[in-house]
């Protein structure tokens, strides 16, 4: 019984001894938002430069309180779901990596402080935004989040995942209002400073002592400084730069047909586009009398929608409506036909494809009207001998493409390997 009692007033007093020496920790947070597809730290987007300057300051008045010192900076940074995965890893560490170097050049803390972790999707993050909203679907959105994989594989190859099943529920209507209410949110990077903070006690007075001690040097508070100026604490602020969008292509049904042409398409906004198309070919042999003239053009506006055009503008389904105006003469050997204006106006529906980081491959077709006057004549010795005159009204197919497009702009590219 003794020997119980003895070993508990031991456990007691080694306990007490632990808790008076043991370390307590605090955190100094940071939260960086950044745009779509970016990963350059900005602090005119969202805020960010008042954050950041608060962030440096607590930096510097951590540093120079003597009671406590940082052990460890851990950076976690996130991407939104849309693009993929491996997209998106890429991004968060680049996300991660602007955040540690920004640290670096207005605090001056050493190398061995950091520790990167960069987390890709945040699904963890939208699954709380999902779960404390009244989003449409919203228990079949969280069903999905919580029970199906990242990927499904089957004999080695991904077949389905939780992203796919997101965009594909009642439409994509669920990851559309996800897409404009919860991913602009999960564009950001979180740095955690974790402080060692150790609490000194001031000494006792020793029994028969009749002045009273002067607490040690070392116990003494620590005068109250002015805050020191941070003159790096933000990086200048430069004029917000906005993603833009465009491309250039040409269409391969056109050159294989021997006639050179050029497009160019301008993104505006809401899936909404403007292009304009132009051709020009002037081949011929006068000898065998062969001709393949032929120039115009065309502009056009389209209207990109579908689950690829949520995530990447001028990628996937669109429709749209085009106005022609062109002049051609063909004559092979045999009956010449000449135009010297034709018009035309139609409605289009395709599909742009990824193929490349920035290529995408648009397959098309086009239904209306083409009208204008032609003639029809036969090249006799060397000469052409008119026949007649005739009022062209079409109404069918007067548009096919399938057209290399060039992705042009800032954020204007495909994720890795064109998916």
């Amino acid at each position: 019984m003794k020997r119980i009692f003895l070993l508990s007033i031991l456990t007691l007093f080694c306990g007490t001894l632990f808790a008076r020496n043991t370390l307590e920790t605090d955190t100094l947070g940071l939260k960086v938002y950044f745009r779509q597809g970016y990963a350059k730290l900005e602090p005119s987007y969202r805020g960010n430069e008042m954050r950041l300057k608060q962030f440096s300051q607590g930096i510097h008045d951590l540093k120079k309180d003597s009671l406590r010192r940082i052990r460890t900076i851990r950076i976690e940074a996130f991407a939104s779901p849309e693009g993929s995965y491996a997209m998106n890893q890429r991004l968060a560490e680049k996300r991660a990596q602007a955040i540690v170097d920004f640290i670096r050049r207005t605090t001056n803390l050493p190398d061995s402080l950091f520790d990167m972790a960069p987390q890709g999707i945040n699904w963890k993050g939208l699954t709380e935004m999902v779960k404390n909203s009244d989003m449409p679907y919203r228990d079949e959105v969280l069903k999905i989040l919580n029970e199906t994989p990242e990927w499904i594989f089957k004999n080695n190859v991904i077949v389905d995942g939780r992203h796919r099943q997101l965009g594909m529920l009642h439409g994509g209507r669920a990851y559309r209002h996800m897409y404009k209410y919860f991913f602009p949110d999960l564009r950001n990077s979180e740095s955690d400073i974790s402080c060692i903070v150790e609490r000194l006690e001031a000494p006792q007075p020793e029994i028969g002592m009749t002045e009273e001690p002067k607490a040690p040097e070392a116990a003494a508070s620590p005068a109250v400084e002015e805050p020191e100026t941070v003159s790096e604490a933000v990086t200048p602020t430069t004029p917000e730069k906005k993603p833009f969008y465009m491309a250039l292509k040409t269409n391969l049904l056109y050159d294989a047909a021997l006639i050179p042409n050029i497009g160019i398409e301008f993104y505006l906004k809401n899936g909404w586009s403007i292009e304009g198309n132009w051709m020009y070919a002037w081949w011929k042999n006068d000898n065998r009398h062969n001709y393949w003239r032929t120039y115009g053009g065309e502009l056009g506006v389209r209207k990109y929608f579908g689950r690829r055009a949520e995530t990447k503008p001028l990628t996937g389904h669109h429709l749209g409506l085009y106005g022609q105006m062109l002049t051609y003469d063909f004559e092979l050997g045999g009956t010449g036909y000449q135009s010297k204006l034709s018009y035309g106006v139609g409605v289009e529906y395709g599909y742009s494809l990824p193929i490349g980081r920035r290529l995408n491959l648009d397959f098309g077709i086009g239904i209306g009207y083409l009208g204008g006057e032609y003639k029809k004549y036969d090249p006799i010795d060397e000469h052409y001998v008119w026949k007649q005159t005739r009022q062209r009204h079409w109404f069918g197919p007067t548009k096919a493409e399938i057209s290399l497009v060039w992705l042009i702009g800032r954020g204007n590219y495909n994720a890795k390997g064109g998916k």
